[in-house]
């Protein structure tokens, strides 16, 4: 399970104190708790994405402006 709320906040979204410490003591029985703090890199990478797709794209050729052959 991930998520980016600490567990302090869990309480906000499922409502009841008494549920959420019901829930986090089973989740985190015997577990690893493992806490990423950098940037994220599914958000460095959709901006990236988005970075490319608001480049204006190269003119394409089409067959009347090739070359002609010799």
């Amino acid at each position: 399970m991930t998520t980016n709320l600490p567990f302090e906040s869990w309480t906000e979204v499922l409502g009841s104190e008494r549920l959420t410490g019901a829930m986090l003591d089973r989740l985190t029985h015997r577990v690893h708790i493992l806490e990423a703090n950098g940037q994220s890199f599914r958000l460095k990478e959709s901006k990236r994405r988005l970075k490319q797709r608001l480049q204006p794209a190269p003119p394409q050729r089409d067959e009347h402006d090739a070359p002609s052959e010799p």
